[in-house]
């Protein structure tokens, strides 16, 4: 059940909208508010997205975060999170970006599902997302942190509510390789190797996923049928990260290996 009121949600949203303008982060939200839920991250969410649309964004898709097992016993979680992806976040494959731009950017490897038919649930199984989906296609998700990682005070890391907050943490999506039907190849095998600087920091295999990167798309139209809402046709659905985070700096150039389905990139400056 939601603890906070409506104008302590709204600032909150404030506080993390002036927060990716300045590239400075706030204090962790469940060290101020410690009797905050889940649902009060959500509302705040919901508020940070009002302030983007009236400044003219549109909404392209959806994150999952949290979808690997290690990841939720590392947030004391049991399910994944989500956030929302808009159209400003989109960068092209191979660009090159400031790392001024944001706070504390990292790099997961995932998969984006590009859906071709609207997905609502509940009772939605991974059959539902495969026959709704018109491509697969490799993706980078950056995150970064508008809320402290490490409190400023008692170096305590950030709470899920944070996270969830946050918009579960997303900054930008880099799309490309080759886009694949979702029954041409087998995804729970899809693998990576992410190089950083020439160097492999990171490699996995999507069943990592919750044992199908499919999984998670039922999971969040699951979760928004439950609110009445659901994926619409033509959005991107990034599944979940199957490798830890790698943080970039400027100078840094990436690059994912995706196996037979390509490769995909990004450099910073």
């Amino acid at each position: 059940m939601p603890m906070l009121d409506a104008v302590t949600c709204q600032a909150l949203a404030r506080e993390l909208h002036d927060a990716e303008r300045s590239r400075t982060p706030v204090r962790q939200f469940s060290r101020r508010y410690p009797e905050m839920t889940i649902a009060d991250s959500y509302a705040i969410a919901q508020a940070w997205l009002a302030l983007k649309f009236a400044e003219g964004r549109r909404v392209v898709g959806h994150k999952i975060g949290l979808t690997s097992r290690a990841m939720q016993v590392a947030a004391q979680i049991t399910e994944p999170d989500h956030g929302t992806l808009l159209d400003d976040m989109l960068v092209a494959d191979g660009a090159t970006l400031d790392a001024s731009r944001f706070i504390v950017p990292r790099l997961e490897v995932e998969l984006a599902f590009i859906l071709a038919k609207p997905l609502k649930g509940p009772g939605l199984t991974l059959f539902d997302v495969l026959d709704a989906t018109a491509w697969v296609t490799p993706a980078l998700e950056l995150i970064d942190g508008r809320i402290e990682l490490f409190d400023r005070e008692t170096k305590a890391p950030r709470q899920v509510v944070d996270t969830v907050a946050d918009n579960a943490a997303n900054a930008a999506v880099i799309l490309g390789g080759r886009p694949v039907r979702p029954d041409a190849i087998d995804l729970r095998w899809t693998g990576a190797l992410l190089y950083r600087n020439g160097v492999i920091e990171e490699s996995g295999l999507s069943a990592a996923v919750l044992n199908h990167p499919g999984n998670g798309i039922a999971w969040l139209a699951n979760k928004l049928g439950a609110f009445d809402e659901g994926l619409q046709a033509g959005e991107i659905v990034l599944a979940g990260s199957f490798t830890r985070p790698v943080a970039c700096a400027a100078g840094d150039v990436f690059h994912a290996d995706y196996g037979p389905l390509g490769a995909i990139g990004v450099r910073f400056v």
